[in-house]
């Protein structure tokens, strides 16, 4: 079968082109912008891809066009499929009947920490030689790709909220029937698709109703909303983590922890192993713990789990060291919500001990660019020695939103200025910590050489 991807080099399209790719499909795609990292990697699977809309792409008479959630009505290649009457699907409808249908899905939802909590539970499961096929909104390092399909009846999804297309306003996850499923923590968040929580809450309810009875829910327990989304309905045994119950991970007994010393991983109450490896931050120590649960469910013994745990490299983009220059490290974060942003901080913190961190945030996404968060931005900035704020493209004044931080504030939307202030700005032993959800313009490569200078 030939398939065209509209929308194909974003991450989740792109793995559908692999997936497609690896079942044996003809696969072709287009999209607005088609440049690297992504239109490399399709490129070596063989995939054609094209440059744009434009409807003489229909010559190609594909038999089945899957529309990514880019495409929105007026878009030219789109109006001449509908004019046509040619058969479409969105990206998670067919990934949903062409590949998980057979499979037993383990699927990750959550406003925060599904990229790293998917790649986790992947490489449990890998490690212990179950082979799962998997799409993941990033790279884990321990697999250099961000989607597979293997003959493993296993497959792991990170399963977003986000919605499927223009021609359904469910979220992506409501396709997937995951017989597993965590739920990681809910907050209010694509403020250019939900009007509010209660909408967010609503759509992991209708997640929550599909899965089956003996399926399992992996839920965090010191999240209330989502606790009050099970109060809705809830039809599947429920195992929490990080609440003072079911899966915990215990601080050592001591006043001053190090940040290597080994946290116990314990389940109703009774020990399964310390947990030992080098990724930072109380967030992932939660997010280990859902991967341990889920994989529980699916045979994986806890023990092996935290084991696995001790070999597993980070994903790309979370604290990913950038480089360092005259004693300054460049890091590189995904971080663009504010708790996301205060646990990012927290985490490095741990490494960093009373080492300066130099916060850098572009808040990019839509919430952001709406200013629906920046009065709780700054709180979320407090762990750093100074902070400096991308204000290009927003629809709010991000200096008086950010003025409790005094002088420890830089704001501007000049790029080359913002360089130049963190560049005077850092010194040796220095961290300086970039966020955003984007590319951010290339600023790490502009800061390296900067500092190089």
């Amino acid at each position: 079968m030939h398939i065209h991807i509209l929308g194909i080099c974003g991450t989740f399209m792109g793995g559908i082109a692999a997936i497609a790719k690896q079942a044996g499909h003809t696969v072709t795609g287009c999209d607005a912008n088609v440049y690297p990292p992504m239109s490399t990697q399709l490129e070596q699977l063989g995939i054609v891809l094209t440059q744009g809309w434009d409807p003489l792409q229909l010559e190609q008479a594909a038999d089945v066009y899957v529309i990514g959630n880019v495409v929105s009505r007026g878009n030219p290649l789109m109006e001449a499929i509908l004019d046509r009457g040619l058969p479409y699907v969105s990206g998670p409808q067919w990934l949903a009947e062409s590949v998980l249908r057979q499979k037993w899905v383990l699927a990750v939802a959550g406003t925060h920490g599904k990229t790293t909590t998917t790649s986790m539970l992947t490489w449990i499961l890998e490690d212990a030689g179950l082979n799962p096929g998997f799409l993941i909104g990033g790279v884990p390092e321990n697999f250099g790709v961000s989607a597979r399909l293997t003959d493993s009846p296993f497959f792991v999804i990170e399963a977003d909220e986000y919605d499927t297309a223009f021609f359904d306003k469910r979220s992506k996850f409501v396709h997937y029937r995951p017989r597993t499923a965590i739920l990681n923590n809910l907050e209010f968040d694509h403020a250019d698709i939900f009007p509010n929580l209660d909408a967010i809450q609503t759509q992991f309810h209708h997640l929550v109703r599909t899965v089956p009875g003996q399926g399992l829910l992996v839920v965090n327990g010191r999240d209330a909303h989502l606790s009050a989304t099970l109060q809705r309905g809830c039809w599947t045994p429920v195992e929490h983590f990080g609440g003072s119950d079911g899966w915990q991970c215990v601080e050592p007994a001591t006043d001053a922890v190090d940040p290597g010393q080994p946290r116990m991983v314990r389940f109703a109450g009774h020990d399964i192993a310390p947990l030992r490896w080098d990724i930072l931050g109380g967030h992932n120590r939660m997010n280990a713990l859902a991967a341990i649960a889920a994989a529980r469910h699916v045979g994986v013994a806890p023990e092996l789990a935290v084991d696995a745990l001790s070999r597993f490299r980070n994903v790309k983009r979370r604290l990913e060291v950038r480089g360092t220059v005259r004693g300054v490290t460049v890091i590189d974060d995904f971080a663009h919500h504010p708790t996301a942003i205060s646990e990012t901080l927290a985490a490095l913190r741990e490494r960093v001990g009373g080492g300066r961190i130099l916060a850098v945030l572009e808040p990019r996404s839509n919430t952001m660019k709406q200013g629906i968060w920046k009065d709780d931005l700054a709180r979320s900035l407090d762990d750093a020695q100074a902070v400096f704020c991308y204000t290009r493209g927003l629809g709010w004044d991000a200096a008086g939103a950010l003025a409790s931080l005094g002088a420890r504030l830089t704001a501007g939307d000049d790029l080359a200025a913002l360089v130049q202030a963190i560049t005077v700005e850092a010194r040796d032993g220095d961290t300086v910590l970039v966020m955003s959800n984007g590319g951010f313009d290339g600023i790490h490569g502009q800061l390296l050489a900067a500092l190089s200078a």
